[in-house]
Parts: C-alpha cells; sequence; structure tokens
C-alpha cells in the first residue's frame, strides 16, 4: 500500500480534507525543488503533486507550460524528477508524493523499469494525463506490483462508461478536472462540480480530489466542501514564477498556510 490511502483515511477519522498542491519538478530551477517540496509539506499539503516537465503539454495552461519551458532549460528529466523524490526522502518519509505528466518520458524510459525507478525513489502514485484507462492496464499493473497508484482524471464531460472504465485500473484518488478548458482557467463553477460527485462515487468509492481554476482560499474552501481533496497547481506556479528567487518559499508557504486554513475551516 502506498501512503495516500493512510493519509486519506486519518483524515477521514478527523472530518478534514485533503489539500494538494503542485509544483513543476526543476522550476525554476532544479535545486529548488526538493526544498519546495518540503515547504510544501511544512506549510500543510497533505500529498504533494511534482510535475514531470514536458515540452507538449494537452492539459496544462500557460502558466504551467512556462514552468515546464524554465525546467527543460534546466534539462530537468524523468530521471532528475525521480531524484529529487528520492532525496525528499531522505529527510520525509510521511507525506505521498504522486508524479503528474505525459507518455512520452515514461516509454522512452520503458514502463518496468520507470515502476522500479519510481518504487526505488519512494514515489506514491503516477498521474499520466494521456493516457486512457485502456492503454494503461500495463503500467497500472506494474505500478501496483511496486505498491504504487495509478490516478486518472475525469471531467465534467466524462460519461458513466468512461467512469466505469476509469474504477477498473483506479487506486490512491480520483482527479476530477473541475471544468472545460486548461489549468490555470478562470470560470470554476463550484455548484458545477458538486452536481458530478454522486455519479462519479456511484462507482468509484475512491476519494475524488478537485482541481484546475483553484485559484484562492475561498474557492478552496468552497470545492473542499463538496470534495475529499483540493489540488491547485498554476496559482502556487505563478507565485513561483513572480517571486524573487530568494522570497518563492516563504511566498509559497504563505500561500499553502493561507488555502490550508481555509479549507479546515
Amino acid at each position: 500500500m502506498s501512503r495516500i490511502a493512510p493519509t486519506f483515511a486519518a483524515l477521514a477519522k478527523q472530518n478534514r480534507k485533503a489539500l494538494i498542491p503542485f509544483v513543476t519538478a526543476g522550476d525554476p530551477d532544479p535545486a529548488m525543488t526538493v526544498p519546495l517540496m518540503h515547504a510544501l509539506a511544512a506549510a500543510g499539503a497533505d500529498v504533494i503533486e511534482l510535475g514531470v516537465p514536458f515540452s507538449d503539454p494537452m492539459a496544462d495552461g500557460p502558466t504551467i507550460q512556462r514552468a515546464s519551458e524554465r525546467a527543460l532549460k534546466h534539462g530537468t528529466s524523468l530521471k532528475n524528477v525521480l531524484e529529487f523524490t528520492a532525496e525528499f526522502r531522505l529527510t520525509n518519509t510521511a507525506t505521498p508524493v504522486v508524479l503528474m505528466g505525459y507518455a512520452n518520458p515514461i516509454e522512452a524510459m520503458g514502463c518496468e523499469k520507470f515502476a522500479d525507478a519510481a518504487l526505488a525513489a519512494g514515489v506514491d502514485g503516477v498521474l499520466v494525463v494521456d493516457y486512457p484507462p485502456h492503454e494503461a492496464a500495463q503500467l497500472a499493473e506494474l505500478l501496483s506490483a511496486c505498491k504504487i497508484d495509478t490516478i486518472f482524471l475525469l471531467s465534467p464531460t466524462s460519461t458513466e462508461s468512461r467512469i466505469k472504465e476509469v474504477a477498473r485500473y483506479a487506486s490512491g484518488y480520483i482527479y476530477y478536472v473541475s471544468l472545460r478548458g486548461v489549468t490555470g482557467a478562470a470560470n470554476l463553477d463550484v455548484s458545477e462540480v458538486a452536481k458530478k460527485m454522486p455519479e462519479i462515487r456511484a462507482h468509484i468509492k475512491l476519494p475524488i480530489g478537485v482541481g484546475f481554476g483553484i485559484r484562492d482560499a475561498e474557492t478552496a474552501r468552497a470545492v473542499a466542501q463538496v470534495a475529499d481533496a483540493v489540488v491547485i497547481g498554476s496559482r502556487l506556479v505563478q507565485e513561483i514564477e513572480a517571486s524573487p528567487r530568494d522570497k518563492a518559499l516563504d511566498n509559497i508557504s504563505i500561500l499553502v498556510k493561507d488555502i490550508r486554513s481555509a479549507i479546515d475551516r
């Protein structure tokens, strides 16, 4: 079992919702990634999503695309992302880490080699944006053997058949994309999110995290009232982009603590 299920179980006992922040590995530079991960954990993150930079993303909006470009300019690779996770694990063995990215880097490494390397690094979950469930069966099986969760996306347009298909392979939690668009969009309607939850929960018993379009503490609090977790990425990446390097950790910590406090209210 990965660290994800026990984390959600402990939160449920406390009647609390999970906070899942996302940052892109290697942004603003590789030396900042592990300190950023520790800052997120100290500020109240329950799970950390670590983005694997990729040159041709399909779900990421311009903010996260720029983060990937910055990381790639520094040569950040999937191998480096695994190394960052292993370094984080030297002093944090509790906070789950989920790698989020695209199929190409995994295919280039080889699924079996990737699963073994992820296990060795201390990865808890993997979310591959462009692997539909029926094409992820091999990877999901390899990851499961390593006690690593395979996390899938669902969206407002997901059909009942797609939800059932995801239910066959998913573990850890479900990432519900709250809107029709890319990361960082600003047209989130929490009432629409709430309407979709019963349909998903009818077929999937895993916790549901909601992301895309969550840009402030009050929106995060509203989402936490209808979901099991709040995923926030573009807003954090934007803060990293706008902050002087020597202020980035403090600014991110303040922002995450504010969101954590709002969710817990």
